[in-house]
């Protein structure tokens, strides 16, 4: 029996589909692990296929490829360390999530998933079969379980693999990133430690897919619940952990301790990897956005300045006669202060001709919300104009309390191919936008110090679209917006305990029905970074004929 073993921790970023491209990198960590002197080296959850591939599992063309290039890296490998990898797996009629044991140029063992969340952003039950409850496969002599993600959430599968004699348990993971995320994964590993007695190793994947971003921040729990190693989050890591046998069973030797970003930080680096990410496998060349000189277009300025760098980011102010001299200088100091390509095209011109075209049909009316949003439709034209004609992709730049209560106008400020703080309340959008004139971010490709001009932190927020407009002319102050919409979209709270937190019952009911009536709106939103517990779409599935209201 083996007295040391070298676990290779592959926290690393899976593209969804690019089942080749997912085996390259595969091949190329597991290189490194064994120029580490790896036994074994560990990758996370469903990393051959990308998590989540959604319904691709239903093509069975897709789970033979999977297949099919599992079986073709394990012929290939060669001496060195063996693999451990997260994969779809076909077995009698049925597809699994998995984990296969790769080693001596074949897949020596399978683990299937056996808790299948279906819950939030999670679909499994949909796509995937449970599997039995497991137990531990052979790695260099060793007995090793393998608790896939949310195997470990409940105590079941631990305590199967630990009366079948499981000495170490490595769980691989793709588990989403959301504001508390961190600290609830610690809390349920040390829970399995506890009731087990057994060491954990805990991998997670990193980056975006779609809206959802993970942050990595891999670690080791030894059974004593001391913290052996913490890698890094939001970036790839290969980390070589030594564990040796003692008279109690394994333990991982003390390794370096990552300290990990929190609230803020932890978001603002969620929004750049989302953002960036989204960017790079789709395969656009750079991306473009309005800049307003307001705090929402100046955070997403920077967001993209951070995930892209400056020469791939191209801002644009879109004046109207309301445009005040304020918000135009505030927009160039924005664009001076991050670096980037700034534009001014004004939209006089193209109001007017909308409106001369459309003079016919409304004469005799007044003026009201319909000149406003010809304003914005307006912009999002010319916007999308010169994302057609130059391949840059628009970033909308919508926070969540406007996606809330329908404060966005469709076609108009609302084009574009993603939102990175489409997840970020307005009050948290100042947050993070005084976060990041404090802080330069690990790996970000932008300047530090002030880039988002304190005037613009400062001003009264304003959509512009008419004389002296604010957004509190028909909103309360964001702080109460946004407290009644965390209880309304979070925590699904009863109205009459939202009015106990000392709202006004009219506030209340009026936000209530905004944000009921904006669903149609959202559903035809572009994606963003899901940070919160409960965003909009993947998380809350409401429909968009919908008559309930509660009363109070």
């Amino acid at each position: 029996m083996p007295s040391t073993l070298k676990i290779a921790l592959a926290q690393a970023n899976a593209t969804v589909g690019d089942i080749d491209g997912n085996i390259d990198v595969m091949r190329t960590m597991r290189d490194r692990a064994a120029d580490m002197g790896a036994d074994v080296v560990v990758f996370p959850e469903l990393f051959v296929t990308g998590y989540p591939p959604e319904d691709l599992v239903l093509k069975p063309a897709f789970v033979a490829a999977a297949k099919r290039s599992v079986e073709q890296f394990a012929a290939s490998m060669g001496d060195g360390p063996a693999v451990l990898t997260g994969t779809v797996w076909p077995h009698e009629d049925k597809v699994y999530n998995a984990v296969v044991l790769i080693d001596n140029g074949a897949v020596e063992a399978v683990r299937f998933k056996v808790d299948l969340p279906n819950y939030g952003v999670f679909d499994e039950k949909r796509v995937f079969a449970a599997g039995p409850m497991p137990g531990p496969v052979n790695v260099r002599g060793v007995r090793i379980g393998v608790p896939i993600c949310e195997d470990i959430w409940g105590p079941d599968v631990v305590e199967c693999l630990a009366e079948t004699g499981a000495e170490i348990l490595i769980s691989p993971n793709g588990s989403p990133f959301d504001w508390k995320k961190p600290d609830v994964r610690m809390n349920i590993v040390v829970s399995r430690v506890v009731e087990s007695g057994l060491p954990i190793a805990y991998v997670n994947l990193v980056g975006g897919q779609d809206e959802l971003v993970f942050d990595g921040g891999s670690f080791v729990l030894n059974a004593d619940k001391s913290l052996g190693v913490q890698l890094p989050a939001w970036e790839e890591a290969l980390v070589l952990t030594t564990w040796h046998r003692e008279d109690d069973g394994w333990r991982c030797t003390a390794g370096e301790c990552v300290a990990l970003e929190t609230d803020a930080g932890a978001a603002y680096r969620a929004c750049v990897l989302g953002l960036r990410d989204y960017v790079h496998k789709s395969g656009f060349p750079g991306v473009l956005l309005g800049l307003s000189g307001g705090i929402d277009s100046a955070l997403v300025a920077a967001m993209a300045v951070d995930a892209l760098g400056p020469a791939r980011v191209r801002a644009v102010m879109l004046p109207y006669r309301y445009t005040s001299q304020e918000s135009l200088r505030d927009a160039e100091a924005c664009a001076k202060a991050l670096g980037i390509d700034y534009t001014v095209l004004p939209i006089e011109d193209g109001v007017a001709g909308v409106t001369a075209s459309l003079a016919p049909l409304l004469a005799g009316t007044n003026a009201d919300v319909t000149e406003e949003n010809l304003q914005s439709r307006v912009r999002g034209t010319m916007l999308m104009a010169l994302s057609n004609k130059f391949g840059s992709m628009v970033v909308t730049t919508g926070n969540k309390s406007e996606m809330a209560v329908g404060y966005a106008t469709l076609y108009g400020d609302m084009n574009g191919g993603f939102n990175p703080i489409k997840d970020l309340y307005k009050t948290e959008v100042y947050r993070l936008s005084r976060w990041r004139n404090e802080n330069l971010p690990i790996g970000a490709l932008g300047p530090a110090g002030e880039v988002i001009p304190e005037a613009i932190i400062t001003k009264e927020p304003s959509a512009e679209l008419r004389p002296n407009q604010t957004d509190q002319d028909s909103l309360p102050p964001y702080d109460v917006l946004d407290d009644i919409l965390n209880c309304l979209v979070e925590n699904e709270m009863p109205l009459a305990d939202i009015i106990a937190r000392g709202h006004a019952p009219e506030t209340v009911q009026r936000i209530e029905r905004l944000v009921y009536l904006a669903e149609y709106k959202r559903r035809q939103s572009a994606p963003g970074v899901k940070i919160s517990s409960r965003n909009f779409g993947r998380d809350r599935r409401y429909p968009i004929i919908n008559r309930f209201r509660e009363g109070t």
